[in-house]
């Protein structure tokens, strides 16, 4: 069994821009936030592989944040959050186990061909 290293906060923002909406999975790492952009809400992560684009690093206010983003031409809204613990991390892979009010379980972040993936690991 993998021996747990920490176990911090996270939180999933539906992001609205210009009439598209994509979800921002934020987990905290020491003073910022690291984030992927996902295509898929947290409602469907238990059973659906989703795309998860590294974008830049968040300040951690947005672990709380909701509200106007971007100069005012999006907002943001908080739709999940709670703690996660950091299983393993190599350069390929990280896998995180979610405590949160809507994911909960182990998943894992690893690298495709173009970008990243997120999937709830079955065994």
């Amino acid at each position: 069994m993998a021996e747990i290293v920490n176990k911090t906060r996270f939180v999933i923002h539906k992001h609205t821009q210009e009439g598209q909406t994509h979800w921002d999975l934020m987990i905290e790492q020491g003073d910022i936030l690291k984030t992927w952009r996902l295509e898929t809400p947290p409602e469907k992560l238990a059973t659906e592989k989703t795309k998860a684009t590294p974008i830049f690093d968040h300040d951690k206010k947005f672990l709380t944040y909701q509200g106007p983003v971007n100069n005012g031409k999006g907002t943001v809204e908080i739709v999940d959050s709670g703690e996660y613990e950091l299983v393993s991390e190599s350069n390929c892979c990280i896998e995180l186990i979610f405590n949160g009010r809507i994911s909960k379980g182990r998943f894992r972040l690893s690298d495709t061909a173009e970008s990243q993936q997120l999937e709830i690991c079955k065994s």
